[in-house]
């Protein structure tokens, strides 16, 4: 434990006065500390050292100043240190102007702390707070969106910073802002193969947009045309019918035979997730039926091994081939539920977790199993070819 006449000592030796050797050996010590949850939370009843640390972002000294953003980031990660960053350490205006200069060298470290400081609603509110007063919701899509914006950082965090800030209401209303066209400078993304968090980050951000679903019919109109970017990650090789082919939006028409599925699983189910949103009003629904959406879903259901995924899959095609609610239901996200209903709901959903974790966990028990069993195929005809085996 770091006793308080030791803190002190440390805490000198961050003054920006103090040798760099000096510093380097103090902020190494607390990198240290900063590396599991024990040494976070003492740090957490040091205030004045984070304080300290945060300040020599601005040092001479290149290693310092990564020393420190790595713990920043380590701390970030911690709950209950955000209050300190917050209000003790004040990092916020600091980390929003960097974070505005295009040659600032540790912009990625600045993107990975906000994106850790936007997980909890309550400093998320905290954060959109301050990003309106220094820098502005639509300027920082802007950067995210600029290619080489920053030439030393390439600014993915960002993404699900803006996932993390689409939980709140206000954050949504401003990117659905129909004058302002924030929302379809994000779309592009949703392809984008050089990073897996920025992809992911951007997805999330559309799917808490949808919660709203008084911008569906906007969404899903010429003026965004979202429908076409969320299908094409999903839609494969296939050769449907041209009568399905028809059907379709004009990019999810006679695709190559060489059209891949995007690669990673959890990034599939948003997708899924974010259409079923969608289908949660009456002319999103229409027009996800209109647009032919099921052959696509058709395909990719027996195609798709991951069984949550597949299961989400299932969930969108029993809307898309199911009949309308009744009159009264037709917005399914404002129907009112009863208490017992929604406990017997959440019951029913926990179960289906449970059995869809059981079926993943035997896919993979099979999996292993058949890889083994090559494994030792290919060893014995290795064997059998090197006269080992008569």
């Amino acid at each position: 434990m770091l006793s308080d006449a030791e803190a002190e000592e440390l805490l000198s030796f961050l003054a920006s006065r103090t040798r760099p050797d000096v510093k380097g050996r103090a902020t190494e010590c607390i990198l240290g500390l900063s590396g599991n949850r024990d040494g976070c939370r003492l740090l957490r009843s040091k205030p004045d050292l984070i304080a300290a640390l945060f300040a020599l972002t601005s040092d001479p000294s290149v290693a310092i100043v990564k020393d420190c953003y790595h713990i920043l980031i380590n701390l970030s990660a911690d709950e209950t240190l955000h209050q300190v960053l917050l209000k003790d350490a004040k990092v916020l205006p600091a980390l929003f102007k960097k974070l505005q200069d295009p040659d600032y060298f540790f912009s990625d470290q600045i993107c990975t702390i906000l994106s850790n400081l936007t997980r909890l609603d309550k400093t998320c509110k905290t954060v959109l707070k301050v990003l309106q007063e220094e820098l502005d919701l639509a300027k920082l899509v802007e950067i995210f969106c600029t290619e080489g914006f920053n030439k030393r950082s390439k600014l993915h965090y960002l993404a699900p910073l803006l996932s993390n800030l689409t939980q709140l209401p206000e954050a949504r209303t401003y990117l659905l802002d129909q004058d302002r066209c924030v929302i379809q400078r994000l779309l592009p993304y949703i392809q984008y193969q050089a990073s897996v968090v920025r992809r992911g980050g951007v997805i999330g951000t559309l799917r808490n947009c949808c919660f709203d679903h008084s911008h569906h019919e906007w969404l899903l109109s010429d003026a965004v045309d979202v429908l076409p970017f969320l299908l094409l990650p999903l839609a494969g090789p296939e050769e449907l019918s041209e009568e399905e082919n028809d059907g379709l939006p004009v990019d999810l028409q006679y695709l190559p035979e060489d059209k891949k599925r995007e690669e990673d699983p959890d990034i599939r189910k948003m997708l899924l997730e974010t259409l079923l949103l969608l289908t949660a009003t009456k002319p999103g629904r229409q027009i996800l039926k209109e647009k032919n959406v099921y052959p696509i879903m058709r395909e990719f259901h027996r195609w798709e091994k991951d069984v949550h995924v597949a299961a989400a899959c299932e969930k969108l095609i029993q809307v898309l081939i199911g009949d309308e609610p009744e009159e009264g239901m037709e917005n399914l996200m404002e129907v009112e539920i009863p208490d017992d209903v929604q406990e017997k709901l959440k019951q029913a959903d926990a179960r289906e977790q449970e059995d869809l974790q059981k079926e993943a966990e035997r896919r993979r028990r099979e999996e292993e199993e058949e890889e083994e069993e090559g494994r030792n195929a290919e060893r014995t005809e290795k064997e059998q070819e090197s006269g080992l085996i008569k």
